[in-house]
């Protein structure tokens, strides 16, 4: 790197503190080489990002690294300067994907790219082509529709990076991972992401990488948050008009808030607020005289979704989770009796056990009903309350509203991971507002509204009773 000028034989603290951040980040000097000589200054975040990059080389596990949270946070910058700047650089021969929507001509998109971030790099950029003096080169792809993406799907690339990730649905993100892969012996492919909450994937991009990172789990996503805050380079302009935001836009785009989006029905839902760790729920066999009950929905394609639920000083508590998909009865029955028991709870101690109206309907051949079949196994189900707008109002009525001074009523399991991430990712019925769009969960088992459904039904019983409200 260049000479630096030292004042009083001291290092000037910007410096200091850009080393500091480069050590902690385990950027490799060989790679900020790189980044000197393209007049590319990395801020803390974006360092982190890169850091991650290069531990991606040596590391088997680490397949793919995102980078967001938040408008502003720098990572367009941030992402093409890894490909453009350092990977390309590094390795020779290196076949890179850059995907990004459609903004403008390809032609200006490639020209603006290579303006910003490559103008003191040694490159040469073709109509979608960059290309390098040793042969690695940048593919520059759009996407207006998804269908757009399938004219990339038939060669392969050591590297993809997706910008604006949140843009493509969850089966075309998993279609574009199957060319991601290299013949490079020297090189392990990867994929890079960055993405604001919101759009058609948030709920998978949430899964794949927000979730491990908040549990501190991560095993093949790295994942980098950063918002406006974290660009100091952006504008001023920029940051007031992200201030001035309000809602789920201010929650989202401003705070990086990846429990709400556009059009997000239970927009109070908080995991901070409603979600405890499973160790601190009440234990109902030490509370003497407590109701407790439990709630089903049936599906087989789709998911059966069974909680235990209990009230205890005011608080209605969600206690456990049953969920599985393409399963006998017989199974899910099993699964249900076993959840029951890590909770010390019988079912004879149940109040009410209620269920969707589905599993009541007679079946033609046999003139049985699927109630009939979970009664053979010791389940005995009742018929829930099925108006999908009072459920609604009942579950709103249940969260509060921080905003409106209205407290929480109810705390839900860290156990109960296909409501938490369910929850968030209800969205308005657009034909009936006062409605939870209804939603299915697709053939590799993602999304879907089952565990909404269980919940609803469980929310709706009163519990000093057990009679369904």
């Amino acid at each position: 790197m260049a000479p630096v000028r030292k004042t009083a034989n001291k290092l000037p603290s910007e410096l200091v503190q850009f080393i500091n951040d480069a050590i902690a980040a385990n950027i490799p000097a060989d790679s900020l080489i790189r980044f000197e000589r393209a007049g590319y200054v990395p801020q803390p975040k974006q360092m982190l990002f890169h850091g991650l990059a290069r531990q991606a080389d040596t590391v088997a596990e680490i397949e793919d690294i995102g980078y967001g949270g938040a408008r502003g946070g720098g990572k367009t910058h941030c992402g093409f300067a890894q490909v453009a700047i350092d990977d390309c650089q590094k390795f020779n021969d290196l076949s890179c994907l850059f995907l990004r929507e459609k903004a403008g001509s390809a032609e200006e998109s490639m020209q603006k790219l290579c303006n910003r971030i490559l103008s003191r790099v040694h490159h040469r950029p073709t109509k979608s082509v960059i290309h390098y003096p040793n042969g690695s080169t940048i593919k520059i792809g759009h996407f207006q529709y998804e269908k757009d993406i399938n004219q990339y799907l038939s060669l392969e690339y050591d590297v993809i990076f997706i910008e604006q990730a949140e843009q493509l649905s969850a089966s075309k993100v998993e279609e574009i991972k199957t060319v991601n892969r290299t013949s490079l012996p020297n090189f392990k492919p990867r994929m890079y992401f960055t993405f604001n909450p919101g759009g058609i994937s948030h709920s998978y991009l949430k899964k794949k990488f927000i979730e491990p990172w908040r549990k501190g789990s991560e095993t093949t996503t790295r994942f980098v948050f950063a918002n406006v805050s974290d660009n100091k380079k952006v504008d001023k302009y920029y940051r007031a008009k992200l201030e001035a935001l309000s809602g789920w836009k201010r929650r989202a785009w401003l705070d990086g808030d990846w429990d709400i989006f556009a059009g997000q029905f239970f927009e109070s839902f908080s995991r901070d607020t409603h979600v405890i760790d499973a160790q601190a729920m009440p234990r109902p066999a030490e509370l003497g005289d407590i109701r407790v009950w439990a709630a089903l929905d049936y599906g087989f394609n789709h998911y059966t979704v069974c909680y235990l639920l209990c009230e205890y000083d005011g608080i209605l508590y969600v206690l456990d989770e049953f969920a599985a998909r393409k399963q006998l009865i017989s199974m899910n029955a099993e699964g249900i009796h076993e959840m029951l028991k890590r909770n010390q709870v019988s079912f004879g101690s149940l109040t009410a056990f209620v269920a969707g109206a589905d599993v009541f309907a007679k079946k033609g051949d046999t003139g049985e009903s699927l109630a009939d079949e979970f009664a053979r196994y010791g389940i005995y189900l009742h018929p829930a309350r099925m108006s999908r707008v009072l459920g609604a109002g009942r579950i709103l009525q249940l969260l509060g509203d921080e905003k409106q001074g209205r407290d929480s009523t109810i705390r839900i399991s860290s156990r109960c991971e296909r409501l938490i991430d369910c929850l968030p990712a209800m969205v308005h019925n657009p034909k009936a507002p006062e409605d939870v769009l209804k939603v299915d969960t697709d053939e590799n088992g993602r999304g879907g509204d089952d565990a909404y459904d269980a919940f609803r039904y469980g929310v709706m019983v009163t519990p000093s009773s057990g009679i369904v409200i």
